[in-house]
């Protein structure tokens, strides 16, 4: 994986669980101007412990499980997960006395489980979280919401009849540098929205999704019936198992790992609850190794005008065939400036035109007679005065997170304040499907080679 890539694996869990880093990207930042370090909010956390239990034990479920306990007063009573090799690395980082299971419904009738993190593959999101919510579990739900548009609408309405807690796991938006950007855009820093520019790309296997599977992996150590859940029947394979996210049946490809979080940070920061048309194309490049799914993928959302944002273009790009080693960024572009988001830090840019058109260079002036470049002139100086004509240019201003800050940190800290004190969570089911219906449209697109017409308030294709 590049080394500017959201995530950081670290190889040797040692005595830790796998962490996901999120380190700041240098994106198109500005190597000069004013800096401002933002403070994450101070919080006080409740006595009470909160227990919880981990569903899919991953590179993600050793992540999240690993930063959830870094808030005061949670603690892990067990796990579950389909592979036994996980169930033993899980004892050995957390403790001995977990429970541990391949059932993950043996967790859900656990009394003392107060809530529960599903990190499992993409497929069994919406059953193992309408479960939990049934049960009287809150739920962490690791991005993509659901695999399916429909199911995302099930989880919604489980949420709102239970009244449960569900945080969907796109922790981007509880992020110190994502509420200031849009604290930004509110204000007017970057003039009238007009185009989004966003991508990530990589150039390494890992990055690829091509993870290292065990040399133990077998239908002895592996509940593979259970992992194939309703999708087609076949021969145990551990590749399908470990690399779930390059086959359509377990996962949501590129749009589902990738573009959800993009569009997670944008309806973030400008209130959007979708785009009205999306357009994808793509292409199976370098990565021939069995997937059907694009390592290539490039998508177009069209954002229709609202009460809360200007209509706007969205430009998406994932490439995994990336020979220049990969990078990312996400680029908010107005009329008046330019936002360009890292992961926790941003810089604005801001080149305001001028209210004089000017005249010379490349222009029509140099076509004129002597005599009228004159007149014109004269006529010109008369119409503009020396501000209307002079070009402002403010300094860059970035803004960025304190080092070594975590925004899955807070997200986590989110969660669990909703529990203790009643608050909503920041990512609820309904802002989780609206994120990942756009991206599961994309799919739709690209498979379909049509484009899709998407209700962004029914969250429904049209």
């Amino acid at each position: 994986m590049a080394n500017n890539s959201r995530r950081k694996f670290l190889r040797d869990l040692g005595s830790t669980a796998a962490l996901i880093g999120a380190a700041p990207l240098a994106g198109l930042a500005a190597a000069s101007g004013r800096r401002v370090l933002l403070q994450p909010e101070q919080r006080v956390s409740a006595n009470d412990k909160i227990r919880i239990a981990g569903i899919g034990m991953g590179i993600m479920g050793f992540g999240d499980v690993t930063c959830a306990l870094k808030v005061p007063g949670v603690e892990l009573v067990a796990v579950a997960d389909l592979y036994d090799g996980h169930l033993e690395k899980a004892k050995s980082v957390y403790g001995n006395h977990i429970q541990t299971t391949r059932d993950y419904r043996e967790i859900l009738e656990r009394k003392d489980v107060d809530a529960v993190i599903i990190a499992t593959p993409d497929h069994w999101h919406d059953t193992q979280a309408i479960a939990a919510l049934e049960k009287g579990k809150a739920v962490y739900l690791e991005k993509p919401m659901t695999q399916q548009i429909e199911e995302g609408h099930k989880v919604i309405a489980t949420q709102q009849r239970t009244k449960g807690i569900l945080q969907v796991g796109s922790q981007r938006v509880s992020s110190v540098a994502l509420a200031e950007a849009k604290r930004r855009y509110e204000a007017g820093d970057i003039g009238r929205l007009n185009l989004v520019e966003a991508k990530i790309d990589r150039h390494s296997a890992l990055g690829a999704w091509q993870y290292s599977i065990p040399t133990d992996a077998s239908p002895s150590t592996i509940d593979w019936n259970t992992f194939l859940k309703d999708t087609a029947k076949m021969p145990f394979d551990p590749v399908r198992f470990f690399r779930w996210r390059n086959y359509q049946a377990y996962g949501t490809g590129v749009p589902g790992d990738l573009f959800v979080h993009l569009i997670t940070g944008l309806h973030f920061i400008t209130g959007s609850k979708g785009p009205n048309r999306i357009f994808a194309s793509g292409n199976l490049v370098q990565w021939q190794d069995g997937r059907d799914v694009p390592d290539l993928m490039v998508a177009i959302f069209e954002y229709p005008e609202t009460p809360e944002h200007p209509a706007f273009q969205v430009q998406l790009r994932v490439n995994f065939a990336d020979g220049g080693g990969g990078g990312e960024y996400t680029r908010l572009i107005g009329t008046e400036g330019v936002m360009e988001l890292g992961w926790n830090d941003f810089t604005i840019k801001q080149h305001k035109l001028p209210k004089a058109p000017g005249y010379g260079g490349w222009d029509t002036y140099n076509t004129f007679t002597k005599d009228q470049q004159e007149a014109f002139v004269k006529d010109y100086m008369s119409k503009y005065s020396e501000a209307d004509r002079k070009q402002e240019r403010r300094e860059d201003i970035k803004y960025s997170a304190p080092r070594g800050y975590d925004d899955r940190l807070d997200h986590f800290t989110n969660f669990f304040e909703s529990m203790r004190s009643g608050k909503p969570v920041v990512e609820d089911a309904t802002f989780g499907l609206r994120a990942a219906g756009p991206a599961l449209a994309v799919n739709e697109s690209y498979f379909k080679k049509k484009l899709i017409n998407w209700d962004p308030v029914k969250m429904k294709i049209k």
